[in-house]
């Protein structure tokens, strides 16, 4: 899958920027932005194969499915105005679009071995050094380990993981959202963020990943009739339109036109 390596810098750059613009609008200016960021997220996958466009669409449906379960039912984390703005969607697409690029930026061993270390060390951390204890976060970090261990994907998940672990860092710094500082209805100590907050991410991808080939597939089936008809119609309306005394073939005769 081709995705341009300039994606990597320049995605997080733009998200870095709409998050910071966002501590400064209200509900409207966030409509605005989330308007924005479709578009955005719509040019970014304009020059992409079909697989990768589902794939993006993927992590999008599924992400949203999980900001809305998270934050608005379960209430784990609550975002600035304590809604789920226009902008989140689109921009989940942007953070996979911006794991994939830098995946395929660096050598697959290296970005591995950095998401791994970072993740086990963040685990650590949340549970001896840091201010606020973070046992929920704990206990993401080994599905992580896992899918960076086991998955043929794991260089997109480490990826994904580098991009999601510094915009959670940037996004809760600057009071964009915040992480309860329990999991609602279980107690569970969370930080914030959380350290296991990209083993989230990572079911995503995995579910966008297992669900873009029949995208493409349902699609494809979709578009065929569609295209076929339209070409038959055209067609037809050709034929009806061509002159009576149009040679159908190089020396044969035509009839003349009666008028």
């Amino acid at each position: 899958m081709s995705i341009p390596r300039w994606y990597a810098a320049a995605l997080p750059a733009y998200l870095a920027a709409l998050l910071a613009v966002d501590t400064q609008v209200g509900r409207n200016g966030q409509l605005a932005l989330g308007i924005l960021t479709f578009g955005v997220l719509a040019m970014a996958l304009r020059p992409l194969a079909g697989l990768a466009r589902a794939q993006a669409a993927g992590v999008v449906l599924f992400a949203t499915v999980g900001e809305v379960t998270g934050s608005l039912v379960w209430g784990v984390y609550h975002y600035r105005l304590h809604n789920l703005p226009l902008f989140i969607p689109p921009a989940h697409g942007l953070v996979y679009l911006s794991g994939v690029a830098l995946s395929r930026s660096l050598r697959d061993r290296a970005v591995v071995c950095v998401a791994a270390v970072g993740a086990a060390a963040w685990g650590i951390a949340g549970l001896t050094l840091l201010p606020r204890l973070d046992v929920a976060g704990a206990l993401g970090v080994p599905l992580l380990l896992v899918f960076l261990w086991r998955s043929r994907s794991r260089s997109t998940y480490a990826g994904v993981f580098v991009v999601v672990a510094a915009l959670e860092l940037y996004g809760t710094s600057i009071g964009t959202w915040r992480w309860a500082r329990a999991l609602p209805g279980l107690g569970v100590a969370d930080g914030n963020p959380p350290s296991g907050v990209a083993s989230g991410y990572v079911w995503f991808d995995v579910m966008a990943l297992l669900v873009a080939p029949w995208l493409v597939y349902v699609a494809g089936r979709m578009l065929k009739p569609m295209v076929s008809s339209f070409s038959g119609a055209v067609r037809s309306s050709i034929r009806r339109r061509e002159p009576i005394g149009t040679m159908s073939a190089p020396g044969a005769s035509s009839r003349a036109s009666v008028t």
